[in-house]
């Protein structure tokens, strides 16, 4: 059997117990910095609010990725990047299998997984 050198039990690598450490980005002193929630919004009118440490307002992205599209996202409410359109850029998971895939490939594919899937459920005679 083999045993841990760890001296602490329980803890996540790089997180001492009782040292105070809240998350990566607190002061080691134990005290949390302050952060700021900072919304953007993008051309689908889709808000995302992402949480960051405190900054001068210069350093904090303009831009942001939308976490509901995947489009570019500004901090500026209602208007649109310069150059976008709304209907171009972000593909689902489905647009990239449509692009690789035919109707009939997906249809083949179909009726294999509900073959299987009806065979694992018969019963015993």
């Amino acid at each position: 059997m083999v045993h841990s050198s760890s001296g602490f039990r329980g803890t996540r690598v790089g997180v001492i117990q009782g040292a105070g450490l809240k998350n990566q980005g607190d002061d080691p002193l134990g005290e949390p910095l302050p952060r700021i929630c900072v919304p953007y919004w993008c051309a689908m009118g889709h808000e995302t609010r992402p949480v960051f440490l405190k900054l001068p307002d210069d350093q904090i992205p303009d831009v942001w990725d939308c976490r509901q599209c995947g489009r570019p996202s500004s901090r500026n409410p209602g208007a649109g990047l310069p150059g976008e359109a709304p209907d171009e850029g972000f593909k689902s998971h489905l647009d990239y299998v449509k692009e690789r895939r035919s109707s009939q490939d997906a249809e083949d594919v179909l009726a294999g997984a509900l073959r299987r899937l009806r065979a694992s459920r018969r019963l015993p005679d």
